[in-house]
């Protein structure tokens, strides 16, 4: 009787999940369609289903998804019943879980034969035959599609423009290697007249669209590559002076009466292309507008600076500015290269809030254009006010006040600069011991120029305008109980793009100057205890040089892979330490201020990758590897140099810095403080499935796994140093957690344990069999709950 009444209800659900039951009176409910490319001895079978597939995908309206022959999202929207208000959950039941039926009268048979019979026909199948027709099972029908396609006809040849117009010569140039032989004086008579001046324009920019011709010989018959071709073709013009030229006066005539399933195409310029746009132009008058409005007096004081006009500019800008940011000279021919680069660069500068830019013919004899920048700027001087809130899982939270003054045209020369102060407050809620408050505040200066500032000539050829940073910067920091510190900080260097996904940061120098002071006697205490916490109240002198470079494609959104890549390098020292000889394994310490200054090598890598599965999921990926190591006047790696593991964007089934070094335990020390440890390798591995649940809401599970370690042996840390056994004291944890994105800013809750302790002995570092979640001794050791803004990684 059981079994009876469960396969009834199994029954029930699967009609209710086909969807039909309550359909309008009359209608039927579509199930897809199906199409059958008839074989044929001239096309081969894997040509066949090729071609079928993509047929079928162009097929309209899609039916609805179904799986194990039920359409879940079809049950929902019928189970919602009809809905008369916007809210409420009955709504979101059937606008988010569900979906209203594919009626079979919303099909068109003929005009999908139509689509089928163009699709094949543009893709070289001019032999086609199509047919439609459709079957109706109950209260369901799909639609049947029978394709006779024939043979593919492929390219036999491709004929370009034989004219020695300057617009034919151009077209010709645009095929590559052979057509470019055949008008050989004409052609190096136009490269020569079209090379760009010596000017801050570098020639890589010149390339770009130069590629050879997407109609290859043998290749099949395809109206989107023709399509594609046009546009190519016009991208090569406007490289070359051709402004008003455009792939509609390009037309590419098809003889498919050769033979042998083959066809010749014949590229030409339209006949009735105006004149104008077989004519290559040049640059005549480039006029800028820095102060632009529409009500702008025509009264405005006019300023000449080489080839340029400078209208209404009124002690804005120096006017070197502007031979900097703008790529094209008097007399250059007009590329479209040259016109985004300049509209990039003005953008760039980061001084405007719009930028306009016109061509016009130009009143003077011959085929020239001027150039005409409308710009506004944004307001010089801003006033910004933030509060940040802080928490970690180190068990302390906390907020920042932070005050930012800016100049973004400080010395007329579109120069930055910026001024903070900031105060905050750290709180320790938990961990063995309350009271060990943080209190800071401090401030920072950075002025950055538009520009390369060097003694050496130094170019950029990229859209992006290259920088050259000063910054310093001071910090206070009380460590209630413990100690206070002061830190003093500067820094000069560099940063430019090669593009929008290449990035480089080069600072000539790095000055850092740690001073602790007020060291409590309860810190003194523990030094005894645990030795290693003496090096965290060192006085710190750390100066060098840094690079970076970074690639990130992050910003694709056709792509379904997307890749970030952040690599750097921290010297310290360097040359000093050679120049003096230092050598602390010998004794010979050298002191700057009476300071030991650190020399070291520290190399950091950061990896990430993204696989989208659909548009509201993807897999994350990251890996992070970097080492340290010191030499000359240092035995060891300043602590603010060394590298920390565990917490809201790292391991988070670990605390904050309570991970490592190794295999050491921390748990042992007798410190009365939260964990803090640090090492001089790190590796780290993290991935997570993230899904969108609903609306704002996201889902993601996650797995992390990694460790610290020490370089040298520490007899305080027993299993701290980096032997050829780490793979066998790398942590791993998993969990799971909630993105609330309010677009402003993500709130994450993430809840995460550890499955493997890599300070456990030998064996018995697997703990997946330990875990117990109604357990309450088992939660309170192993769980734990991140709060953080934004994402991980």
């Amino acid at each position: 009787m059981t079994k009876n009444v469960l396969y009834i209800l199994i029954l029930v659900f699967f009609a209710a999940c086909s969807g039909t039951r309550n359909l309008p009176e009359g209608e039927l409910l579509y199930t897809g369609g199906k199409v059958k490319v008839k074989k044929d001895s001239l096309i081969s079978n894997r040509e066949r289903r090729a071609l079928q597939a993509k047929l079928k995908d162009i097929l309209r309206p899609v039916p609805n998804k179904s799986f194990l022959g039920m359409r879940p999202k079809l049950f929902f929207y019928n189970l919602a019943g009809n809905v008369k208000k916007e809210k409420g959950f009955r709504h979101w039941l059937k606008t988010s879980l569900g979906e209203a039926p594919v009626l079979f009268s919303q099909v068109d048979l003929e005009y999908n034969r139509a689509l089928l019979q163009n699709f094949a026909e543009n893709n070289g199948y001019f032999n086609t035959m199509t047919s439609a027709d459709s079957t109706r099972r109950g209260k369901k029908a799909t639609a049947e599609y029978t394709v006779y396609a024939g043979k593919q006809y492929k390219i036999k040849s491709v004929k370009f423009p034989t004219d020695s117009s300057a617009v034919g010569i151009a077209v010709r140039r645009a095929f590559g290697r052979a057509a470019r032989k055949s008008v050989g004086r004409e052609i190096g008579k136009i490269r020569e007249d079209s090379k760009p001046k010596e000017k801050n324009k570098g020639n890589t920019n010149r390339r770009r669209g130069r590629g050879r011709s997407l109609l290859k010989v043998g290749d099949p018959y395809s109206l989107d590559v023709i399509k594609l071709e046009r546009e190519r073709i016009d991208t090569r013009l406007k490289e070359q002076g051709f402004y008003y030229f455009n792939e509609d006066y390009i037309k590419v005539q098809v003889d498919s009466t050769v033979g042998g399933y083959g066809v010749d195409l014949i590229v030409k310029v339209k006949e009735e292309t105006p004149s104008k746009a077989k004519t290559p132009f040049k640059i005549n008058k480039i006029v800028i507008y820095p102060n632009y409005a529409l009500n702008q007096d025509s009264l405005n004081k006019v300023e000449k600076y080489r080839d340029l006009t400078i209208i209404g500019n009124d002690g804005l800008l120096k006017p070197r500015v502007w031979d900097r940011t703008l790529y094209f000279e008097k007399d250059d021919f007009y590329n479209r290269t040259d016109h985004n680069l300049s509209l990039n660069r003005l953008v760039n500068l980061g001084t405007f809030k719009f930028v306009k830019n016109q061509f016009k013919p130009s009143d003077t004899i011959g085929n020239y254009l001027d150039a005409y920048y409308y710009l506004t700027p944004l307001p010089r001087k801003s006033f910004r006010v933030e509060v940040l809130a802080k928490t970690n899982s180190a068990n302390y939270t906390g907020s920042e006040l932070k005050i930012n003054w800016s100049n973004r045209n400080t010395f007329h020369g579109a120069e930055l600069l910026q001024i903070a102060a900031f105060g905050g407050i750290e709180v320790q809620l938990g961990g063995k011991n309350n009271g060990f408050n943080v209190y800071r505040f401090g401030g920072e200066a950075s002025l950055t120029w538009p520009r390369f500032i060097s003694p050496f000539r130094l170019r950029s050829s990229s859209g992006f305008v290259p920088r050259t940073n000063a910054t310093i910067g001071y910090e206070f920091q009380n460590r209630q109980q413990l100690y206070s510190l002061q830190t003093f900080k500067g820094s000069f260097g560099y940063s430019w793009k090669e593009n929008i996904r290449k990035e480089h940061l080069l600072n000539v120098t790095e000055i850092t100057f740690a001073s602790p002071e007020n060291i409590t006697e309860l810190y003194q205490q523990q030094i005894v205890e645990n030795p290693t916490l003496k090096y965290v109240v060192e006085k710190q002198l750390i100066f060098g040089p840094t690079y970076y470079y970074t690639y990130n494609n992050e910003a694709s959104k056709r792509k379904k892979h997307l890749l970030y890549y952040k690599g750097g390098i921290d010297l310290s020292a360097n040359i000093a330490g050679l120049i003096t000889g230092a050598n602390i394994k010998k004794g010979d310490t050298v002191k700057v201020f009476n300071i030991p200054f650190s020399q070291y090598a520290k190399i950091q890598n950061e990896f990430k990758h993204t696989y989208k599965f659909g548009k509201n999921s993807m897999l994350k990926s990251r890996i992070i590897a970097g080492a340290a190591f010191p030499y000359g006047n240092s035995d060891r790696i300043p602590y603010v140099k060394q590298f920390f593991i565990g917490g809201t964007n790292s391991l988070r089934g670990f605390r904050s810095r309570s991970l490592g070094p190794g295999a050491y335990d921390a748990s042992t020390e007798t410190s009365e403080f939260v964990p803090d440890q640090s090492g001089d390798i790190k590796l780290e591995f993290n991935t997570e499935v993230r899904t969108n649940i609903y609306r704002f809401i996201n889902g993601a599970v996650f797995m992390d796994a990694g460790n610290i370690w020490l370089l040298n042996k520490d007899e305080n840390k027993p299993g701290a140093e980096f032997t050829k056994y780490f793979t066998k004291e790398i942590a791993v944890n998993i969990g799971a957690g909630l993105r609330l994105d309010f677009n402003v800013l993500v709130l994450r809750l993430d809840l995460a344990f550890p499955i493997r302790k890599p300070y456990l002995p030998n064996g018995q570092r697997w703990v997946l069999d330990e875990v117990d979640f109604t357990s309450g001794p088992w939660r309170s050791s192993n769980l734990i709950f991140n709060l953080a803004i934004g994402y991980p990684f």
